[in-house]
């Protein structure tokens, strides 16, 4: 936006300080003024003799020096003035500075204010803040993009692989073919649908309105019934009305991601999961708990973070495109909630989602 050039704050404030400074000497001025002329009538003699002052001579030795404190008071107004704004503005010159950095893509500079608390004090703080935190999604969304490009080129280069041997040998079998590119394509359907839905959480473009958690679990255990009798994993739902408030799809989303994951990173054969809702003095909460592998709790702090599997079994038959947890994770503080992973001491994870109650929202 182009601006019109105009005085800048501290020409402003030294003028305001300087203006201020003169009206209350021309107060006080006045105030004298009154004081020694109030009872002196105008050819009365103040001294003894023929030879005292009159009020005409008292104003014309008073009006001359009252210029000259005029004329001292807007030149002490105007230095002081400006001094004093240069003082009390310096703290703006840091904030501006750090702002230039940050639009030319230098986040890592902080003001770091010295002094005690004051207004600009608080305002560098809070900008401090908004700057490490901008720094901190910035390089979470570059490393995202990197790996949502790894991931995304992985079908298309195992897809040109298969085209490239089909074509070198003519004796290939276009069934067999058709049916392992059709894999590799799903797969890359399913990654795409991830990211689009990560975006749309991440961007919180939703409606909210009225859910409960339990039914939404219920209605996550049975569509995934299929998939833990295939894998013997055996599954249990319990827990009474869990109300929230949010995106139904998002939190269904939510929901079947954790009871998924669940059910991909667990015991083959044999395993459990179970899923329990219920209203807290904090929120309502749904908790999703399977048995599994032992997990350090080095590797439990990264399996929200895009792209991240809990076993190398989900890595080899590709039971997941790394992002479960991680849309998971966005949903969640999406609807302001919390999401919570520990380890079980007999192995598995323990999901715990905590979201605001319908009498617990902002």
């Amino acid at each position: 936006m182009v601006r019109q050039p105009g005085l800048s704050v501290r020409l402003k404030l030294t003028l305001s300080y300087a203006g201020f400074l003169m009206v209350a000497g021309a107060l006080l001025l006045v105030v004298v003024w009154r004081f020694l002329l109030f009872y002196l009538p105008p050819d009365v003699q103040l001294g003894r003799g023929d030879f005292g002052p009159t009020r005409t001579d008292v104003i014309d030795a008073f009006l001359p020096r009252a210029g000259q404190a005029m004329l001292f008071l807007l030149v002490f107004g105007l230095v002081g003035g400006w001094f004093l704004a240069g003082r009390m503005l310096a703290p703006l010159s840091a904030l501006t500075q750090a702002t230039r950095l940050a639009a030319r893509g230098s986040l890592s500079h902080r003001i770091e204010l010295p002094g005690p608390q004051d207004e600009f004090r608080e305002l560098a703080d809070s900008f401090d803040d908004m700057l490490a935190r901008l720094e901190a999604h910035v390089a979470e969304q570059q490393r995202f993009a990197a790996n949502a490009s790894h991931e995304l080129r992985t079908p298309l280069a195992i897809t040109q692989t298969l085209l490239e041997v089909a074509r070198k040998d003519p004796d290939t079998d276009p069934r067999a073919l058709v049916e392992r590119l059709g894999i590799v394509n799903d797969r890359a359907i399913a990654l795409t649908e991830a990211l689009l839905l990560l975006s749309r959480a991440d961007r919180q473009a939703f409606i909210r309105e009225p859910v409960d958690l339990s039914l939404l679990a219920e209605e996550a255990t049975e569509t995934l019934l299929p998939l833990a009798e295939q894998r013997g994993i055996t599954m249990e739902v319990t827990g009474a009305t869990a109300p929230a408030t949010g995106s139904p799809a998002l939190l269904q989303q939510l929901t079947t991601n954790l009871v998924h994951n669940a059910i991909v990173h667990n015991l083959p054969g044999g395993g459990r999961v179970w899923v329990s809702t219920a209203e807290a003095a904090d929120g309502t909460r749904l908790t999703v708990e399977n048995t599994g592998a032992h997990l350090p709790p080095a590797l439990v702090s990264t399996l929200v973070e895009p792209f991240q599997r809990g076993s190398e079994r989900a890595r080899s038959d590709h039971a997941g495109v790394g992002l479960g947890l991680a849309i998971a994770q966005t949903i969640t503080r999406a609807h302001h909630g919390t999401l919570g992973l520990t380890a079980r001491e007999d192995g598995g994870l323990v999901a715990t989602v905590t979201l605001p109650s319908r009498a617990h929202l902002p």
